[in-house]
């Protein structure tokens, strides 16, 4: 038997091996309000809160407070006791948005709360909260299916109050808490080690690229030197102009945020590099299947006897381009400012090694990207698997 599970197996074996109580929800909590569809023998008790509205919650917010601000989505935002005033409220709840998505909330302590509706157990003793947590989490889908509404969607309290839910033996309870909160703790660790992870590989890839480029090492960069050449020498900086006349196709169109759209058209279908002219200009794209590209867009015709557009692409990931930015406010490049940069421009066959190297980073970069999120994405299924299955009971038959 798994360690992580036999105390479990044998708190439930002595204390419920006949299965567990099971009650609704309005049996076994307390809310912040009453709820017009409820009978009011379902609510005997409710706990008042102070509620804010979300943009006076917002505003509230400072750095290394101690007053969590509880809104509706997950978030680490804080205030001080002095900003929060006599809004203040203390206790241990757990919360779900008043309207929106079902986003099951944990919280112990004093906070400040906006659109929350929040429970506490009426017997701490026999429903232990965080317990209520974690079993409400593992039924947000069925919670989410309560929510109702042509706009923004609000809960059928009476269908929330009316879930049935598993309350073991408080040691049971103690325990899956403890366990689930360990999972919570290593979810959480992973998550921060593989962003880590990512960072610091963007960082290694950033600096071979300037490594390659900026001669710094001999054995990396360009072997020799090598004579600089004004870009407007060797390419052709084109606008690019409106595609709305145009149908819906397979075509992308290029703004300087990336791809918009899809048209049945194109401008120009040979290997380039787009350069922002106005708006996200550290937004550098390369493609070397056909497009079309709108007017706050650059496409580059480049002479590729002297030099290989993918090249281009990654000299220009090395340039910052936000110090030739016009200064007028909106981001800004103009073709007078882009045609005088100068780019060293070595023998094709040199430009093909860089190319080859940083193509090898690009792909692992890429690759990082795409399998650490899946990795977490796994474990958290992993996660989600344990704890429905931790928290599924035999009902005790009376």
């Amino acid at each position: 038997m798994n360690k992580k599970y036999s105390k479990i197996e044998s708190l439930i074996q002595e204390l419920c091996p006949n299965g567990v109580e099971v009650k609704h929800i309005w049996e076994v909590t307390a809310w912040d309000k009453k709820f017009n569809a409820v009978e009011n023998y379902k609510q005997k008790k409710v706990i008042k809160y102070n509620h804010l509205l979300a943009s006076e919650l917002k505003s509230l917010e400072v750095v290394d407070g101690n007053i969590k601000l509880l809104t509706t989505n997950n978030s680490e935002l804080f205030t001080t006791e002095e900003l929060a005033g006599e809004k203040i409220s203390d206790g241990e709840v757990v919360t779900i948005p008043w309207g929106g998505t079902a986003n099951v909330q944990y919280y112990k302590g004093k906070f400040l709360t906006a659109d929350n509706r929040l429970a506490t157990s009426l017997d701490t003793n026999y429903l232990n909260n965080k317990f209520l947590y974690y079993v409400m989490l593992n039924r947000t889908n069925e919670i989410q299916s309560f929510y109702r509404g042509s706009g923004i969607k609000h809960p059928s309290m009476s269908k929330v109050l009316n879930l049935k839910i598993p309350v073991p033996p408080l040691p049971v309870q103690e325990e899956i808490v403890r366990i689930l909160d360990h999972f919570t703790e290593l979810e959480a660790e992973l998550e921060a080690e593989l962003e880590a992870e990512l960072e610091a590989r963007k960082k290694q890839y950033g600096f071979y690229r300037e490594e390659l480029f900026l001669n710094k090492n001999k054995e990396l960069g360009i072997k020799d030197k090598v004579e600089l050449k004004k870009l407007g020498d060797i390419a052709e900086i084109k606008h690019g102009k409106d595609y709305k006349k145009y149908s819906s196709g397979n075509i992308p169109v290029y703004g300087s945020g990336g791809i918009m759209t899809y048209i049945d058209t194109f401008i120009y279908d040979k290997p380039t590099v787009l350069i922002p002219r106005k708006g996200s200009i550290t937004n550098i794209f390369y493609t070397e299947k056909p497009f079309w590209n709108v007017d706050t867009i650059y496409y580059t015709v480049i002479d590729v006897k002297i030099i290989l557009p993918k090249y281009f692409y990654y000299f220009m990931r090395t340039v910052n381009l936000l110090a030739l930015d016009t200064g007028s406010g909106r981001p800004s490049l103009t073709m007078e400012i882009l045609n005088k940069l100068k780019i060293p421009v070595p023998p094709l066959a040199e430009q093909e090694r860089i190319v080859s190297i940083l193509d090898k980073f690009d792909d692992l970069v890429n690759n990082i990207s795409i399998g650490l999120p899946a990795e977490l994405k796994a474990r958290r299924q992993q996660y989600k698997y344990y704890r429905n299955k931790l928290l599924t009971f035999q009902e005790i038959q009376n």
